[in-house]
């Protein structure tokens, strides 16, 4: 079980970082010559040791959960520093935030990650870029193929932090397939209404672009799917796309008689 810091003990691991990475920087070199970043790659190297010795995927992710809490100051330092040197703790906290359904904060670093264009451990073969997008889009995609939904937010912010980098045609079909099918889960024939439609819609550009970058990436039956969706909905809704309102009358407009 992990020790629990104190809160003044907490602020002082997380100055430490922050200046640790802003020296760095400074000198223009990497956190391998910090003090506190060899504390944390000492642990986390004891930390990866624990992990091998657990078979099981969910056993793997549950003792993570475990272990992210000892990383949190760490991380926060590193984050409030900005200084964007070189750091395998951090990148890897990143991976394994990702891998214990931390979104958010797995996102808050990816971000720092990839506008400082940091690299990831040589045992990972993927740049970060694909990693973030494809790992959290494998993680959506094996939800939404259970019927269960999953935060199309993230998925969407996932898309944009990877956007501009390069990355396999395949890993990119995968996070517009997972943003579509999101939506098209999301679709409640019910409740039919002007925004529900224009989500599908954007489901629709979404898989078709998918399609586009990998023709085998699945989502072709939920391509067919929306298609009929729209076509079936399309003259239900007659307010304004949008504002659910009903659209004011016009000057023109013939007016009841009194």
């Amino acid at each position: 079980m992990e020790r629990k810091l104190s809160p003044a003990a907490r602020h002082m691991a997380r100055v430490a970082a922050a200046s640790a990475a802003t020296i760095a920087a400074a000198q223009q070199g990497s956190m391998a010559d910090a003090t506190v970043y060899e504390q944390h790659l000492a642990k986390l190297y004891q930390d990866r040791s624990r992990l091998k010795n657990i078979s099981s995927t969910q056993g793997k992710v549950a003792l993570k959960k475990q272990l992210l809490d000892g990383y949190d100051d760490y991380v926060k330092g590193v984050l409030e520093s900005g200084a964007g040197v070189q750091d395998e703790v951090f990148t890897t906290i990143m991976l394994w935030a990702i891998d214990a359904e931390q979104y958010d904060q797995a996102l808050l670093m990816a971000e720092y990650v990839l506008e400082h264009e940091l690299k990831l451990a040589d045992r990972f073969e993927r740049p970060p870029a694909t990693m973030v997008a494809e790992e959290i889009a494998t993680s959506a995609l094996n939800k939404l193929k259970a019927d269960k939904p999953f935060d199309l937010a993230i998925l969407e912010a996932a898309e944009a932090i990877t956007r501009k980098h390069d990355m396999h045609d395949q890993a990119r079909a995968k996070i517009h397939l997972a943003i579509g099918k999101a939506r098209l889960l999301a679709f409640n024939e019910e409740e039919v209404t002007a925004e529900s439609l224009a989500s599908l819609s954007e489901a629709q550009n979404h898989i078709t672009r998918a399609i586009e970058l990998h023709d085998k990436c699945g989502g072709k039956k939920d391509l067919e799917k929306i298609d009929r969706l729209l076509k079936k909905h399309a003259e239900h809704v007659e307010s304004k796309p949008g504002t659910g309102e009903t659209p004011p009358a016009s000057d023109t407009d013939e007016k009841p008689a009194k």
